[in-house]
């Protein structure tokens, strides 16, 4: 073939390939290092749950349990995944009324699936958020382990998620009043682990407590499924705290390190206090111990220095560990797996530590390190809020659900074991 018929050809191609460059060409504004962050932040949260918490809540219940309540788990990570979807987001993220989002973007139809939120894709955006929903919810089941129906409590979570947490995360993330007011909520601290933290200590109470609790022993069955589960959670954990800054830098670094030094704090914290009373580190308690150093630095992760994560993880540690010890017992009410001993109590001193330890140069926000004493009661006046709201709705929406089924499964069935009693299922079951 000659040059000269070569030519048109050539140019067909080079014409083919510019057009197919062009059309591959990013959006503007879209940044691929952010995107894929946050991809990896998503997945990381996401983990958190399921086998995150499936697990450490496993290992912490009886043997004839575990397989419920990580059932419980997976479900509410299905169900929740739906509901967000199809209503969540809206009332979460869309309009500007100061205490609800409106239904602009149900079902997701309206939203732009090719749009932006900053420098990386919004339907990423909203599965990112969809994995705090999820996190705040599984939470929950800790409290009423052992003898809640399976039935009950995922209609209890699917309206506590559009009913409680969303507008939270309206008042907060979504530009709702407590944003307006200048409460600080990096990673979820206030939204998800006080919020669920108080929904587990009402529901304990009106559930009731467990058949047999303080004359049966209810030890955990398998403390090594804890570890596991906690380092799974530990390892997620950034995804939420680094993956709040919304794109792969400096305080993307800050949040990571700053969550690393507040979870290692907490944990020796716990394992020192524990040790010093009982003559014996548990191991569970040490897992346990990091997990309140991971909550506690959840709302202040983008605003604070290794130091003030340090300070923040030694009081959670020892807060934590001395809620769970000696006020659940104190008050008498029976929260299986302490999820408002170390989410709650963790999250309400997370919150307030916030404002004192805020930096101005880390987050753009002073605390009263740095002579802005008023953060802290902005703060405490945004765990006021979440709190009896949290309370307030779990009480409501439980109390309608006992008007047409009962809360919890029979005696016999508890005895029984919700593995089986629930589900039909054992572990190491023949057959």
């Amino acid at each position: 073939m000659t040059n000269a018929r070569l030519k048109p050809i050539l140019a067909a191609l080079a014409l083919f390939g510019a057009t197919g460059a062009l059309a591959a060409e990013p959006p503007p504004g879209l940044d691929s290092g952010d995107t894929a962050w946050m991809l990896m932040a998503t997945v990381l949260g996401l983990m958190m749950t399921v086998p995150g918490i499936a697990m450490f809540y496993g290992g912490m219940v009886r043997r004839k349990n575990m397989l419920s309540i990580a059932g419980q788990c997976f479900a509410i990570c299905c169900l929740i995944s739906v509901i967000w979807m199809l209503v969540g987001y809206s009332l979460a993220f869309s309009g500007d009324n100061s205490y609800v989002g409106n239904l602009d973007l149900l079902l997701l139809a309206q939203l732009d699936l090719n749009g932006l939120r900053g420098s990386f894709p919004e339907p990423l955006y909203v599965v990112f958020q969809l994995g705090f929903g999820v996190v705040a919810g599984a939470l929950i089941t800790g409290a009423v382990a052992d003898r809640m129906k399976f039935s009950a409590m995922l209609v209890f979570i699917g309206v506590w998620s559009i009913i409680v947490y969303a507008p939270v995360v309206h008042w907060i993330w979504g530009g709702g009043f407590l944003r307006d007011e200048g409460v600080l909520d990096y990673a979820g601290g206030t939204i998800v682990h006080i919020n669920a933290g108080i929904a587990g200590l009402v529901a304990c109470l009106i559930v009731g407590k467990r058949t047999g609790y303080g004359a049966e022993n209810m030890a955990p069955h398998n403390p090594l499924f804890s570890v596991i589960g906690v380092s799974l959670l530990w390892i997620g954990w950034f995804g939420f705290s680094a993956g709040s800054s919304l794109s792969a830098g400096s305080n993307a670094a800050v949040a990571m390190l700053v969550t690393q030094t507040s979870a290692a704090a907490g944990a020796l914290t716990w394992m020192l206090y524990e040790w010093s009373v009982l003559k014996k580190p548990s191991i569970l308690g040490l897992v346990s111990g990091a997990v309140a150093g991971l909550v506690a630095i959840t709302p202040a992760a983008g605003y604070v220095s290794p130091a003030g994560a340090i300070a923040i993880g030694v009081i959670a540690g020892f807060s934590c560990c001395w809620a769970c010890a000696w006020l659940k017992y104190s008050l008498g009410y029976d929260d299986a797996l302490d999820v408002f001993g170390i989410h709650g109590i963790g999250g309400l001193l997370g919150a307030v530590l916030t404002g004192v330890f805020a930096l101005e140069e880390i987050g753009n926000a002073a605390g009263a390190v740095e002579g802005n004493i008023m953060q802290v009661w902005v703060q405490f006046e945004g765990v006021l809020v979440v709190s009896a709201w949290s309370a307030l709705g779990t009480a409501v929406i439980l109390y309608a659900i006992r008007l047409f089924t009962k809360l919890r499964v029979t005696e016999e069935d508890e005895a029984e074991g919700l593995d089986y009693s629930q589900h039909g299922e054992a572990i190491g079951a023949d057959g």
